[in-house]
This record gives C-alpha cells, sequence and structure tokens, in this order.
C-alpha cells in the first residue's frame, strides 16, 4: 500500500475519534447543553423593559387588610336535625350550614339561633380545616343570638376584633365575611344602606329592632358571620336578606354588635336572656287601661296586691246531686295605665315595658282600682 493512501486511513480514523470524543461530550453533559442554548435564544419579550412588582390601589389594600385580618376568626357550622314525618312519624335527617365568629380563646363562637336551632349535632370548622363538635351554651330567638362552644386549642382560636355599632353612618363601606353555599371564608362588600331598620322576629309579636341594612351580598350560609368595618372589627352579625327567590337581592341585614355585646355576658353565664318580670301572667286591653286577668301566685304584683279577674264558684243543689259553676268578676281588676309614669295601652308595649328594667329594680304603676286612680310601687324580680 502506498504512503498516499496510508496517510488517507489515518485522517479518516481521526476524524472516526475526533466524532466519537465529541459525540460523548455532548452525551455526558446535556443539561448544560440545553441551558446554554436558552440562555442565548432571543425571546420575543427579552426586549421589554422589567415589570415592576404588583402594587394595588389603597381600596383594594384595605380590603385585603380586612380580609387577611378577620378570616382566620370566621368558622363554618354544619348542623344535623331529625324532623319526624307526621303521616308515617319516620324519623328523616336534615342537614344544615352557617356561619359564626369566634369571640374568646375559650372556644366560644357567635352565630345565629336560626342556624343552630332543633340541632342535635354541631359541627364547627376552624380556619385551620380542623373541626370540632360544638356545645350550645346559650340562644335568645328573639334576638337570634347564640353561643356555642368547642374544645379545641387556644393556637387554633383567633378571636375577632369587636368594634362600635354606636357611631355607624349610612354609606360607610363594610365587609361581609361567611360561608354563603358552603364556600368557606368567602368576602363581599358593599355599603351601610340604612340604619334602624325593624324585621319581625322569631318570636310572635316582637320585632328585632334597629337592624344594620346593607348592599353587601349575603346568600344562605351567610348567617351567622360578621359584618365587618374598613379596620377590620366586627360591627355586626348577618342574620337575614329580603328576597323572594331565596338568594341575595341586594337587601341584606345585620344585628348590631353593640346590641350583641349587651346579651352575651348573660347567655355564656345563664344560657338566656335574664329579663324583670312583674308576675302579671296576662293583661286584656280595654279602652280604660290594661285590665289584669291573672297575677302570678307569690309574683311581684301579687305581693303588691294588685288584683286580677275573681272568679267565683257558685253551687247549686238540684235533687240528690250538687251542680258547681264558675263564673269571672272582672270588675274587680286592676286596670293598669302607666309604668313610671309612660303610658302603657297594649300588652306588648307593657311588656317590652317592664323588660327595660333589671331584676330588683322598683317601678310604679299607674292603676285604676274601683273607679279611683292610685300609684302602686313594685319590686320586679328575674323571670
Amino acid at each position: 500500500m502506498n504512503s498516499r493512501v496510508l496517510s488517507a486511513l489515518l485522517l479518516v480514523c481521526v476524524g472516526i475519534l475526533v466524532g466519537r470524543a465529541t459525540m460523548f461530550q455532548e452525551t455526558d453533559v446535556p443539561a448544560a447543553s440545553a441551558q446554554d442554548a436558552v440562555a442565548t435564544a432571543r425571546l420575543p419579550w427579552s426586549d421589554r423593559p422589567t415589570t415592576p412588582p404588583l402594587s394595588y390601589t389603597p381600596e383594594e389594600q384595605t380590603s385585603i387588610d380586612v380580609y387577611d385580618k378577620a378570616s382566620r376568626s370566621v368558622v363554618n357550622i354544619d348542623t344535623k336535625t331529625v324532623h319526624i314525618d307526621r303521616f308515617f312519624g319516620l324519623p328523616h335527617q336534615a342537614q344544615g350550614s352557617g356561619s359564626g365568629a369566634v369571640i374568646d380563646r375559650q372556644g366560644h363562637i357567635i352565630t345565629n339561633y336560626h342556624v343552630v336551632d332543633g340541632a342535635r349535632n354541631i359541627d364547627v370548622t376552624l380556619a385551620s380545616n380542623n373541626s370540632y363538635p360544638a356545645e350550645l351554651v346559650g340562644s335568645d330567638k328573639e334576638h337570634d343570638i347564640a353561643v356555642l362552644q368547642i374544645d379545641a386549642p387556644p393556637e387554633e382560636l383567633h378571636p375577632i376584633e369587636i368594634g362600635s355599632s354606636g357611631d355607624l353612618r349610612v354609606g360607610q363601606r363594610v365587609f361581609v365575611l361567611g360561608n354563603p353555599f358552603g364556600w368557606d371564608n368567602t368576602m363581599t362588600t358593599g355599603i351601610i344602606s340604612s340604619l334602624n331598620r325593624n324585621l319581625p322576629s322569631r318570636v310572635e309579636g316582637r320585632q328585632m329592632q334597629a337592624l344594620i341594612q346593607t348592599d353587601a351580598a349575603m346568600n344562605p350560609g351567610n348567617s351567622g358571620g360578621p359584618m365587618l368595618d374598613s379596620s377590620g372589627r366586627m360591627i355586626g352579625m348577618s342574620v337575614a336578606i329580603a328576597t323572594k327567590a331565596g338568594q341575595n337581592a341586594g337587601v341584606g341585614f345585620a344585628i348590631p354588635i353593640n346590641r350583641i355585646g349587651s346579651i352575651l355576658p348573660q347567655l355564656i353565664e345563664h344560657g338566656r336572656i335574664v329579663r324583670a318580670d312583674i308576675g302579671i301572667v296576662s293583661v286584656m286591653e280595654t279602652g280604660e287601661g290594661l285590665a289584669i286577668v291573672k297575677v302570678a301566685e307569690g309574683g311581684p304584683a301579687d305581693l303588691a296586691k294588685l288584683r286580677g279577674f275573681r272568679r267565683i264558684m257558685q253551687e247549686r243543689r238540684q235533687g240528690g246531686f250538687i251542680y258547681r259553676t264558675e263564673t269571672t268578676d272582672r270588675s274587680s281588676a286592676d286596670r293598669i295605665l302607666a309604668v313610671d309614669g309612660e303610658p302603657v295601652n297594649t300588652g306588648v308595649r307593657f311588656r317590652d315595658k317592664i323588660w327595660e328594667y333589671q331584676p330588683g329594680d322598683q317601678v310604679t304603676l299607674t292603676i285604676i282600682r274601683e273607679g279611683r286612680k292610685m300609684e302602686v310601687p313594685v319590686t320586679l324580680r328575674a323571670n
């Protein structure tokens, strides 16, 4: 083989070896080569200026701050009730849900009475997503307020900051937190549309008075959740919506926090509101005052010698039988005109007036007895 052929073969072998070396080099470090390719590639947006950090408007930042501050204090309440079928007499289990707010590290939670009314089982889910069985500590049907308690670690309980409802203004911005349709920690916002709205209470003949009206969205599941001001403080508790379809129509109502605060200590201590009682069982509205129908034996009115209707038992003998009949003498009953000088002309107004006092207070009733006007002092007791 001549020298030219040998030289050519050597060049081919060297080329193969160089190629193999190059192939092995690329196979050993594919990641570095890929990164280099991306780094050197020219992307279509590479010439654009760097985007500054995301900023929020003052209004947006307020909403964010309110949510971050208050959301961990809002809880989801799930209930189970049992209804008896009237026709077949069979039990049927139903489930419900609502919202609430943690008020202390002892596990007390406030919500609406109607959220837990009739519930056999109550479970509370905290912001930590941990659920705990709850006990009903106290409730008041008239004001639609209930207090629950759970046994949860203090580090999971974040009491909501309490504000004031005494200086609210129409047009003030508010936030509503709750669990509409089971969607936990949902926040909506709006304004105070009006103040001092009255709605029928769950107690016949009574009203929930001086409620806060708002256009912030409320839906089923929001009941018992907090209404907040722009500082994230609780100023009310969602209680009802005005709607024909059962969903938000832009008219919602909340119980003022100052009223809740005045009731809470009694609900926690006694399980109910302790009201003043005058010991008058019933009255009858007349054109000349409230006629006392019956007084409770041994009660404040009885001790004050107030008179109700007098029952007269009559007997008559016929043959070998004795017949007894009972008649009522209404003329002997005292008629109430006023309480501490304030006229009362309906039974509801008389009851409301007595409930403005505390057990142990003394009131003066202006009455008519046998045609004469007189004043009678009565010391109230706890109901």
